[in-house]
């Protein structure tokens, strides 16, 4: 009976567990284009208001460059530690048992619930030439507080998160036989690790990577108070954004953060089409 009730409302020629694809397809595109491709393209058509000369007279400013290279580069190098460290910090709470591991685990977890304003209050303190830690380095002509160097490990501290929660579910899901198979023929650590272990982690470690870089790049809360702010030195992208709002010079804002949003698009298509050809390499191994 139930069959015949299923033939007689399905289809011809079609057989789906769930039915309502039409349905989901046209919510889906409704609510991304709600929350992700109006706003953005609202500010795309914001900025084609301007002349050509005035677009490229505002984000070719020394002032603006001196913003990018600064973003760009501290939340690639941010994203990179953390890339290379959150794989190692996986590691440890995956494979040892240890005493307080749960509490460590509960730890990295931090940055997701802290509120981005007390993470840079918080680290201004610790580094600061009065800080905590901050004391000890200055009379040896450390700066960490109000540099770039101090925006760089801010951004550590906010994207970390990503990489040890990426590739910690595939360490637990990794084949441990594989490794003791590597052993037995002879093997060392680190052929075993770059032959065996590496190349199931690595699109995870990339996901990572692309996922703290995202974040670093737009991040404003954490790094305003340990930056200093100092145009042409330590002055964030967003911020430089945040200012000509406040000036009231919206279509100067908004060229920037096109700028911005095409390099962003850019970098992480990149990454995209790179973890595709991973995961076509190492389908087409043989297994």
């Amino acid at each position: 009976m139930s069959n015949a009730v299923f033939s007689a409302t399905a289809p011809r020629g079609t057989q789906r567990v769930l039915p309502g694809f039409s349905l989901s397809l046209g919510f889906t595109v409704l609510y991304l284009s709600l929350i992700v491709l109006i706003p953005l393209s609202a500010l795309v058509f914001n900025t084609l208001a301007m002349s050509w000369d005035a677009f490229w007279s505002t984000v070719t400013s020394p002032r603006v460059l001196a913003a990018y290279r600064l973003s760009f580069g501290a939340s690639l190098a941010a994203a990179l530690v953390n890339a290379v460290f959150g794989t190692i910090l996986a590691w440890v709470l995956v494979r040892y048992e240890f005493p307080f591991r749960r509490l460590l685990d509960a730890f990295v977890d931090l940055p997701f619930a802290l509120p981005t304003a007390v993470a840079g209050i918080a680290l201004t303190a610790l580094y600061s030439g009065k800080g905590w830690i901050g004391q000890f380095l200055e009379p040896y002509g450390i700066k960490i507080a109000f540099t770039p160097t101090g925006i760089a490990i801010a951004l550590v501290f906010i994207g970390l998160p990503f990489v040890v929660r990426t590739v910690q579910p595939v360490l637990e899901e990794a084949e441990r036989e594989l490794e003791e198979a590597a052993a037995s023929l002879g093997a060392n650590r680190l052929q075993t690790f770059v032959m065996v272990i590496l190349p199931t982690i690595l699109p995870a470690m990339i996901t990572g990577f692309a996922l703290a870089f995202a974040r670093a790049l737009g991040e404003y809360g954490s790094v305003i108070f340990i930056a200093g702010n100092m145009p042409m030195i330590s002055e964030i992208t967003p911020l430089l954004i945040v200012t000509k709002l406040e000036q009231y010079d919206y279509r100067g804002a908004t060229a920037i953060a096109v700028v911005m949003l095409a390099a962003s698009f850019l970098m992480l298509l990149a990454i995209n089409l790179l973890q595709a050809w991973m995961r076509r390499r190492g389908s087409k191994e043989p297994k």
